[in-house]
């Protein structure tokens, strides 16, 4: 039985895991909350949004709030499945292991 894993490439680098992570507890995040959470420079975060938002994991959206404008993430429906699947692969893994 050959076994195909389920590990998404864009989300399995640590960082974006994190993103992830965080986004997957709750409905939407502003940039910097998710930022500081994970621990990362804005430069570093926003390369890691660019590379979740183009392979559809996440949605950005900005709002004008208080004279400037403010970036929110949030996980897309197929972003979720994605990351409930790399982590079920995951744990599989981590039993393996056992």
């Amino acid at each position: 039985m050959s076994l195909v894993p389920a590990l998404d490439p864009v989300i399995h680098a640590p960082g974006r895991l994190q993103i992830c992570g965080v986004l997957a507890g709750v409905q939407d995040a502003e940039f910097a909350m998710v930022r500081d959470a994970v621990g990362v420079s804005d430069s570093v975060m926003s390369k890691h949004v660019k590379l979740l938002e183009e392979a559809g994991h996440i949605a950005v959206s900005k709002v004008a709030s208080g004279g400037r404008q403010r970036t929110w993430l949030k996980l897309t429906a197929g972003g979720r499945k994605a990351f409930q699947a790399h982590v079920a692969e995951l744990t599989r893994l981590a039993g393996v292991a056992r």
